[in-house]
């Protein structure tokens, strides 16, 4: 099976409006850059999105839902995108709020045929509408179902023709488990190599769950918040 495609362009071809895609990165670190761009130039609508955040109003996330290209998110923390804020309080925007630690499991079962688990983050707040409560060891605990999408698009250092990939430092963070939980895994990475190239001690997740891949360009690699001494 052929994985390599030749751009960002080319990977999202067959993404269609309202579809459920999960986009790595946490913060603006890991991002797959290349595919939300081609995401946005494609103007495909009624996206839902799963993400640890929402970008920046001018990065990442916050171009597609600067251009209301996205009807719900299914997030974490999203406080740096007043776009976001905006659209949330409006009415524009669906929006389901999780415990970060929830969100990363919820993915993670949904990589690994887990259906649904029961959680105490949340129990007696405003994320537990709804939802099952059990009592486990005396302490209540309520139920959360796995996440899966129609296309999981990550970002990676590096990666093989046959879909391994290597993750650098934290920019790890929810690619890999994203990259177990999609139908189709599309992942951009800063260097494609050769199948044989990679230590196989060093990947983080096998091509098994890769289905696209491509080598990205122009990086930005922003940098959220950068506080320096005088």
């Amino acid at each position: 099976m052929k994985k390599v495609v030749n751009n960002a362009k080319e990977a999202i071809a067959d993404i269609q409006d309202d579809m459920t895609l999960m986009l790595g990165g946490f913060g603006l670190s890991g991002i797959p850059e290349n595919c939300i761009n081609a995401l946005v130039e494609k103007g495909i609508k009624g996206l839902t999105c799963i993400s640890n955040n929402a970008g920046v109003d001018d990065f990442g996330l916050g171009l597609l839902l600067r251009k209301h290209q996205i009807k719900k998110m299914i997030s974490s923390y999203v406080g740096e995108n007043k776009e976001f804020e905006r659209q949330m309080l409006s009415g524009e925007l669906e929006v389901e709020l999780n415990p970060q630690g929830t969100l990363a499991e919820r993915i993670r079962a949904g990589g690994t045929g887990i259906p649904a688990f029961f959680v105490p983050a949340g129990y007696g707040t405003e994320v537990a509408e709804g939802k099952e409560v059990r009592i486990f060891d005396g302490k209540p605990h309520i139920l959360e179902h796995a996440l899966k999408a129609d296309f999981a698009i990550i970002k990676a250092w590096k990666g093989d023709k046959a879909g391994n990939i290597i993750f650098r430092h934290t920019a790890n963070n929810f690619n890999q488990a994203m990259g177990m939980a999609g139908k189709i895994t599309i992942a951009e990475v800063e260097e494609l190599v050769e199948i044989g190239d990679l230590d196989p001690n060093q990947i983080h997740l096998p091509g098994v769950f890769v289905q696209r891949i491509f080598q990205g360009v122009n990086y930005e690699k922003r940098i959220e918040f950068e506080t320096t001494r005088d």
